[in-house]
């Protein structure tokens, strides 16, 4: 183990530490009542400390988000040029699902408890929405230059905001599902529901 993969190891020990305690103190306390000072402070590290891997406490809420459009992003980028486009965003947003496929017992209870704390926080929900049509827009460029178009182009932003409605009806139905690969079993049942619902060339 080189020194700089130990101080990356280090590095995401911290990031991770400083999620879960989010996230418990978020459950147990209330979100409006958690500080970030309490986060820090749950993990024995100074505020300063929690600005090197957060921006915000929201910042922690849509840690998701983030991870899920960076694997989409990579995906899209890696798939060949002339691929239908909505094909292109099926293939990203199946590798968002073999990402939570493989996601540790840790990992589950994150994401779950995330779930959770949505539930519970309507205010939340809205912030979530607002993050969700940001990576929008930058799926909605890497399509757009894919089909040569401008990214404000009609069809292309109903590609992708196709795409991306079949995974927020595989995630919230049902609600009470409360596994984690259940709830993957129902985004890909329902991205499989889209595709089959689809004329070939739709897209083109």
């Amino acid at each position: 183990m080189t020194a700089v993969g130990l101080r990356e190891r280090k590095k995401e020990k911290t990031r991770l530490a400083l999620l879960d305690a989010a996230l418990d103190l978020f459950l147990e306390q209330g979100y409006d009542s958690t500080t970030v000072d309490q986060i820090a402070g749950a993990v024995d590290v100074s505020p300063r400390t929690f600005f090197r891997y957060f921006t915000s406490k929201d910042h922690l809420v849509f840690w998701f988000h983030d991870h899920g459009e960076e694997i989409m992003l990579e995906t899209l980028r890696s798939r060949p040029t002339d691929e239908p486009p909505f094909t292109s965003m099926a293939h990203a947003l199946r590798a968002v699902l073999r990402d939570m496929e493989g996601s540790t017992d840790e990992d589950t209870a994150r994401f779950l408890k995330l779930r959770e704390l949505l539930e519970k926080n309507p205010q939340l929900v809205g912030m979530s929405v607002a993050r969700g049509a940001q990576t929008e827009r930058h799926l909605a460029e890497e399509i757009s230059a894919r089909r040569g178009v401008e990214a404000t182009d009609q069809k292309t932003l109903l590609i992708v905001t196709f795409a991306m409605a079949t995974m927020r009806v595989g995630f919230e139905c049902p609600p009470e599902v409360d596994n984690l690969h259940q709830i993957v079993r129902r985004m890909e049942q329902t991205l499989e529901l889209a595709e089959a619902s689809l004329k070939p060339g739709w897209d083109l």
